[in-house]
């Protein structure tokens, strides 16, 4: 059975238990409006029709009762050919006990074929068996009346004609039955692909996240740019001053003079290396090519003071191998590095442990370089291990982050061909691992 086929058994259990119980009450309610019929043709007989009639109405409306139960919906099939069977008994019995071949209620016959045929949902082979019960009824109803088939002709049209009837009820159930499969097919149909483009939109969805948040970076990255290269100018010159300074001999015979402007040089040669290093990160010329050969050392350096604030009584360990040459991009790179290690530094400050580390430890495998940032802090659920990556996805409080930093730093480092993954054990570290590629030759 093929899967539309089986969706198709599957929804039409579901309109037949419907049409089932809407086609048996009406059924009943023919049955009962031909009292008119046979007071009108078979006065003489209406006290004995009306039992037949009272009679298939009450085994009628039995069988409407058991299609609300759990068994008459598994035998929906069963049931609804039941029902159908009994006016036609019914209407067979009045034959034989009325006018034989001759009753002109073997038109009922005909009407029930294709009522049948046209509306009721069952399958082709259902409608060729009700066809043939059809036929025998008629056929029975002949043979035991008095004048059995004396009038053969009568017979053999008669059934000729319900033959005829019978086949073009089960030509219309076919025809119906491959409109039922071809329907419900195209709702499945539907369906998945509803399925299907819910899941494509929430993935551009994610990407337009991402692309927003890129975007965001690249402005601040160029105004930054611009704010950095005017800070620079007047460090350069105070520098100059310093150097000059610390040559006069003012400052060669006054000790505290000497101590001041050293200490006023290296504050500057501190403001001139953050300067260099958001000018890193912050700014990328546009056309060059993004895949360099630069130091990850170096990257890690520059992270480590960019997040200097939010790492202040954070103990950091850093373990590399002696050549850290990866291949990528430089600023992006150190993007991922400052995210991975303010997330660090959040989780520290919540666990609030003894002594707060962060562990950074790289080496080289094979012609990949992987690097893993660890830290002692609160680890991470394991319910929310699968989602840290998602974007907007966050554990923080409400205005406290947007939860794009990892997906965006994820993106980042699959846009170099790697993979960046997160284990923990909750309640005592997280690492956070990626892989770069390293220069061939």
């Amino acid at each position: 059975m093929t899967e539309s086929t089986a969706h198709y058994h599957a929804n039409l259990t579901d309109f037949r238990v419907a049409y089932s119980r809407v086609g048996c009450l009406t059924s009943i309610a023919l049955v009962f409006a031909g009292l008119g019929l046979d007071y009108t043709i078979y006065p003489e007989r209406i006290v004995e029709f009306s039992i037949y009639r009272l009679v298939t109405i009450l085994l009628s409306g039995l069988v409407f009762a058991a299609l609300f139960t759990a068994p008459g919906r598994h035998y929906v099939r069963l049931l609804t050919m039941l029902w159908l069977a009994l006016p036609q008994v019914m209407i067979g019995v009045m034959i034989a006990v009325s006018d034989g071949a001759n009753s002109i209620y073997f038109v009922g016959l005909h009407l029930a074929l294709y009522a049948v045929g046209i509306i009721l949902p069952i399958t082709f082979f259902e409608g060729i068996g009700f066809g043939l019960l059809t036929v025998l009824t008629y056929l029975a109803a002949c043979w035991f009346h008095p004048d059995g088939f004396s009038d053969s002709q009568a017979v053999a049209g008669k059934s000729l004609f319900i033959l005829f009837s019978a086949f073009a009820s089960a030509v219309c159930t076919w025809f119906n039955e491959r409109a039922r499969l071809r329907l419900f097919s195209l709702q499945h149909e539907v369906s998945e692909k509803n399925e299907i483009l819910q899941k494509v939109n929430a993935a551009l969805a994610d990407v337009k996240g991402q692309l927003i948040q890129r975007e965001k970076m690249a402005a601040l990255g160029t105004l930054a740019a611009g704010l950095l290269h005017e800070v620079n100018n007047p460090v350069n010159y105070s520098l100059m001053a310093i150097n000059m300074a610390l040559m006069d001999k003012a400052a060669a015979q006054s000790a505290d003079l000497k101590e001041s402007l050293t200490d006023a040089r290296e504050g500057m040669q501190r403001i001139q290396s953050i300067v260099s290093d958001l000018k890193i990160f912050a700014y990328q010329k546009p056309g060059v090519d993004t895949q360099r050969i630069f130091l990850l050392e170096k990257s890690i350096q520059s992270a480590l003071r960019l997040t200097s604030f939010e790492l202040k009584n954070i103990r950091t360990e850093v373990t590399l191998t002696r050549d850290t040459h990866v291949l990528g991009d430089e600023p992006a790179i150190i993007g991922v590095l400052i995210n991975l290690f303010s997330n660090a530094a959040l989780a520290l400050v919540k666990a609030a442990p003894a002594q707060p580390t962060i562990s950074i430890s790289g080496a080289r495998h094979d012609d990949r370089f992987r690097l893993g940032v660890r830290d002692n802090g609160t680890g991470i659920a394991p319910e929310h291990i699968g989602r840290v990556l998602e974007p907007f996805f966050t554990t923080r409080d409400v205005g406290a982050g947007l939860g794009l930093g990892l997906s965006v730093s994820y993106g980042v480092i699959q846009r170099h061909g790697g993979l960046l993954a997160a284990t923990s054990e909750f309640g005592a570290w997280t690492e956070f691992s990626f892989d770069l590629a390293v220069p061939q030759g």
